[in-house]
């Protein structure tokens, strides 16, 4: 069964953006790891090399299909354990969709004994057709994150779930105007 889509349409002063947010039943520190320690990002989302304090990282997508190339990623801001913020553009790219500025914010909150992450991930994106793919990728990618971050089973989530499944609902909510 499909998951249910929850990105929704943000505007801010460089444009529309792209949000989406997760409640991950786990520490901030738990959820940081998962986001940058390289041994956990092969998890969930690939692997990536070189040295961050460079500034850049060079991120192979493991889950893209075979022969994915490495894309270097800027790290434009990195506030351990609580904000990243990243840029790359896909070799070759033109437009404004396909330079990816992300970030991500982590916020921590403690429910009784239950420690608890909200998870924002933010990405400007303008252009109906990249919504509707960009979107279920990011819901696809940051429910494997959350997955790997609280330790269960990030093998079950397929992408055949998210694409096409949610692809319309992306489309539409970058074609209608806020």
């Amino acid at each position: 069964m499909a998951p249910t889509p929850t990105g929704s349409r943000e505007r801010h002063d460089d444009g529309d953006h792209l949000v989406l947010t997760r409640r991950i039943r786990a520490a901030r520190a738990e959820v940081w790891a998962a986001l940058t320690v390289p041994a956990r990002t092969a998890v969930w989302i690939g692997t990536w090399t070189g040295d961050p304090r460079s500034g850049t990282v060079d991120v192979t997508m493991g889950f893209e299909g075979d022969g994915a190339e490495p894309q270097t990623f800027t790290i434009d801001d990195c506030q351990a354990p609580h904000r990243l913020a990243v840029t790359s553009a896909a070799p070759g790219a033109e437009g404004p969709d396909e330079v990816w500025h992300i970030e991500i914010d982590l916020v921590e909150a403690v429910s009784g004994d239950n420690a608890e992450t909200e998870l924002r991930f933010s990405q400007p994106l303008s252009d109906p057709a990249a919504a509707e793919s960009i979107g279920p990728g990011w819901e696809y990618y940051i429910d494997r994150l959350a997955a790997a971050a609280v330790g269960t089973d990030v093998e079950a989530i397929d992408f055949a779930d998210y694409f096409p499944a949610q692809s319309r609902y992306y489309r539409d909510l970058f074609t209608t105007r806020p």
